[in-house]
């Protein structure tokens, strides 16, 4: 079924789609060559009455027809025919954190008296929508994770390795290993924590986890490393 864009909807999509074909007639510079970067005086008119991505649209409010704020524009979505095919928005959440990025259709935004509406939108149906999480981004966390699990399993061997030498040591060397052990064991327990946090959470989510784990996994991989081989 084709949809019936609005006038201002469809202004947004056609300026997208000239943007993602890239039509300016600029030519690339090329080093230790003798061709040169620069746009024609008419070609600057155009740049200047353009219309710019990052302030018209990226990082603006998105407000619902009774003018409550529903969410912040994060992202673009360009399909492969190079039409604007979602806009991302943020619900909730402050700088990053607690955030639900949703896929709107660009259809279902319009722009009225300066403002981006989504007419019946409230944040709690936009949180009520699922997820959005962008393909390679899922895959990053996959090895980030595996990574960590990785550091993780060291530690468990290395606090294995300790405990059965400390078990047959005596005295100072005891005393050492003792304390190896105990430090190691804190520092597992907390990477360990820090881990199923992240694995808890929606995988929207897990960039808000990775200081901590990587924090975490850090101070283990040292106790690991300063440990007695």
């Amino acid at each position: 079924m084709k949809t019936n864009f609005s006038a201002s909807t469809l202004a947004i999509t056609l300026a997208f789609g000239a943007l993602a074909l890239g039509t300016t007639s600029t030519q690339a510079q090329v080093a230790g060559g003798s061709t040169t970067v620069g746009v024609s005086i008419i070609e600057t008119t155009q740049l200047a009455a353009g219309w710019s991505v990052k302030k018209t649209l990226l990082g603006k409010t998105v407000y619902n027809d009774a003018g409550a704020k529903v969410g912040k524009v994060e992202d673009l979505i360009i399909s492969p025919d190079k039409n604007l095919s979602y806009v991302i928005v943020g619900a909730g959440g402050f700088i990053g954190i607690g955030r639900h990025d949703v896929a709107v259709p660009v259809t279902q935004i319009q722009e009225k008296a300066g403002r981006l509406v989504m007419a019946g939108a409230t944040k709690e149906s936009l949180k009520a929508l699922p997820g959005f999480v962008y393909a390679n981004d899922n895959a990053k966390r996959a090895q980030f994770l595996a990574d960590a699990e990785k550091d993780v399993a060291k530690g468990k061997q290395k606090l294995a390795e300790l405990e059965k030498k400390s078990s047959t040591a005596v005295a100072d060397a005891k005393t050492k290993l003792d304390a190896q052990v105990v430090s190691l064991q804190a520092e597992l327990k907390s990477a360990e924590a820090k881990l199923g946090e992240m694995k808890q959470a929606a995988s929207a989510r897990w960039k808000e986890f990775e200081s901590g784990v990587s924090a975490a996994t850090a101070r283990l991989r040292k106790a690991i490393d300063t440990a007695t081989a």
